[in-house]
């Protein structure tokens, strides 16, 4: 019956969309001007016959936005000539993607079915076409499984992970023209996700486009002389020259992008004009983006700031930092930008991981010992962080989702984070900590200090002002803490070698997960997870490098991660979640500080639909992407 009803909810959608396109047709299509001379010339064809037949039409009032006008161009500014692949970020076409609730939505797709988890049925718009009008197809979705991701002479090490359940490949069928079908033997929860990412999996290539640079449709002396031309050593690394739907530095590679990037690297101006075939329109007619191009600056990262705080940016938050905000205040008025305050969507903005695979046997039995965690985590003045370093902007609270997530519970966060220096030392007593030094400081039961080094790779500018926070704290425990400067790569050997005590990192990267996040990053999964990086090193490696974990609440951790992955429901999925999420909270594996620390966002104020409030994620959210910045639009002075 629930398979029956999800076929029918689905069919409503579909006549819903079909419906809703049908009527923004009758309204007839609005030309953008920048296109009216081509299209008279007959050099382009006009609006109708480029968007789908059944185009995503944006309803703009379900958040607060209004109807757009063409035109302008959005100046932003980047720190390396590298950064033009955020304009694929910022672009956000995704054959699925993220809605403002996080909630995941057909997009490219015209709909899409999931079927016990593992079967899905993705459905295109028929008419849709790449930005070099050619048609979009199945075609493309079966070049890229047959002559890419399952090809040798192109993956030699096989296709993406997103793709392997167990080690197995699905069954991938093309239906029709505009219908292909991915089955898989168990369910697999990552593929909708990694379709909807900030830098996504591409499952698709312009068939067209790529097949003259690949030795299975060109002729050999032909391919040779390309491969000569482009001073190449095989075909294959000629393809991946081409290959470049993420980089977006290819000129002429088609894409599905609103804007398409035009300016050849290397440059320190980067022009990118609207994509004449793009999918969506307004309910007017209006073919999105509406505005007609996006010049991205290339600066030093340290200029950023201050270049658009000067008024060179009518849109700019990468490369702005919490630090710039009263700087960029002082700049609105001359420079006629508003700075919004987004949330920065981080689980706590910086937080101190105790590592439990430290080599040194006295620190691994106290760290392990979750008396001593919380401990030190009712010993830190949260409070005191927030109105000093972060002017009573921040939430307080421990290293968890945030209560934009649908899987917010306030307890998550405040559990053992509350300042309370008489129950730590009651804590710190009970473990044997109970002798102390002429200094009135602790003493190990070996008879060392009670000193922790936390080491650091400095990433974080506010980094060394909560620090001193923390060592003045945590003396009224009588534990001294020192800092330790290292560099990124080095802080994760020592991490992984087991030559740290404790060390400070971003805390939760995907602070707004919903039930289909994978919950990875908050059990022992990775290498270069600090608190417990041998344990993620078993896990990476099945079994070939690292250490199996023995400690019983993070081997509950790596149970509830294995059967997040199987499980086929959302309601399952939620439910391990809040198991993962409780665990954490109680054990506190990583001590978390501030969250929802305000990302300055610098708006031109003649551009509408951007959001005075919003977060700031990278992956859901995509930065503006979620925000749909083909939306924006400028009102004229």
């Amino acid at each position: 019956m629930a398979h029956t009803l999800r076929k029918t909810l689905l069919l409503i959608s579909a006549f819903a969309l079909s419906s809703v396109a049908q009527s923004t047709k009758a309204a007839s299509y609005q030309e953008p001007p920048v296109f009216k001379k081509a299209v008279a010339s007959g050099a382009l064809p006009p609006i109708s016959s480029r968007v789908p037949m059944e185009p995503s039409v944006v309803a703009l009032e379900e958040n607060g936005l209004v109807l757009g006008k063409y035109g302008g161009s959005i100046r932003t500014i980047m720190g390396r000539a590298k950064d033009i692949r955020m304009m694929v970020v910022y672009g956000y076409a995704r054959l699925v993607g993220y809605d403002r609730k996080y909630k995941i939505k057909a997009d490219i797709l015209h709909d899409f079915e999931v079927e016990e988890g593992r079967r899905f049925t993705l459905h295109l718009r028929k008419g849709h076409k790449w930005s070099d009008g050619h048609p979009f197809t199945t075609e493309d979705f079966r070049y890229y499984w047959e002559d890419v991701a399952t090809d040798p002479d192109i993956s030699p090490y096989g296709a993406p992970k997103e793709l392997l359940v167990e080690g197995k490949l699905p069954q991938f069928e093309v239906i029709d023209d505009v219908t292909v079908r991915y089955t898989w033997e168990k369910a697999n929860p990552f593929f909708l996700t990694a379709l909807a990412g900030a830098s996504p999996l591409f499952i698709f290539r312009p068939s067209h486009f790529m097949k003259p640079f690949h030795a299975k449709y060109t002729d050999e002396k032909v391919l040779n002389e390309k491969i000569k031309a482009h001073r190449k050593r095989t075909w294959r690394a000629l393809h991946f020259h081409y290959d470049r739907q993420y980089r977006f530095d290819r000129i002429g590679l088609p894409t599905l992008q609103p804007w398409l990037n035009t300016t050849k690297p290397p440059s320190d101006r980067f022009v990118f004009k609207r994509n004449p075939y793009f999918y969506r329109v307004d309910a007017n007619g209006l073919q999105l983006p509406y505005a007609d191009e996006v010049v991205m600056t290339i600066a030093g990262s340290k200029l950023i700031a201050a270049k658009a705080g000067s008024g060179e940016a009518d849109l700019q938050a990468r490369a702005l930092q919490f630090k710039n905000y009263t700087f960029l205040k002082r700049g609105e008025k001359r420079s006629g930008f508003t700075v919004h305050r987004w949330v920065a969507a981080l689980g706590s903005q910086m937080a101190l991981f105790p590592n439990l695979n430290t080599a040194d046997p006295e620190w691994k039995k106290l760290l392990r010992d979750v008396r001593f965690r919380r401990a030190l985590s009712l010993g830190i003045d949260r409070h005191e962080i927030n109105q000093v370093v972060y002017f009573g902007l921040g939430l307080e609270g421990g290293n968890s989702v945030l209560p934009n997530s649908t899987l917010f519970k306030p307890s998550y966060r405040t559990k053992w984070s509350s300042y309370n220096v008489k129950m730590a030392n009651e804590l710190l007593d009970q473990l044997g900590l109970d002798k102390r030094d002429s200094s009135d400081m602790r003493l190990m039961p070996d008879g060392r200090a009670l000193e922790i080094i936390v080491e650091s790779a400095g990433e974080e500018s506010d980094q060394a002002d909560v620090l001193q926070l923390i060592t003045d704290s945590w003396r009224k425990l009588g534990i001294r803490l020192f800092t330790k400067p290292t560099r990124r790569e080095v802080l994760r050997r020592r991490a992984i070698a087991g030559a740290t005590t404790m060390s400070i990192w971003y805390g939760l990267e995907n602070g707004v997960p919903t039930a289909n996040s994978s919950p990875a990053q908050l059990t022992p999964s990775r290498d270069d997870q600090l608190q417990w990086p041998k344990w993620g090193q078993y896990q990476i490696t099945e079994g070939k490098s690292g250490e199996p974990a023995d400690y019983p609440p993070a081997v509950k951790l790596i149970a509830l991660n294995k059967a997040w992955i199987g499980a086929n429901s959302d309601d399952e999925r939620e439910k391990i979640w809040h198991q993962v999420l409780e665990i954490n909270a109680d054990q506190v594996f990583s001590i978390g500080l501030i969250a929802g620390i305000p990302q300055p966002v610098v708006v031109k104020n003649t551009l509408r639909n951007v959001p005075k409030k919003g977060v700031y994620n990278w992956d859901p959210g995509a930065h503006f992407g979620i925000y749909r910045p083909d939306t924006f639009w400028f009102e004229k002075d």
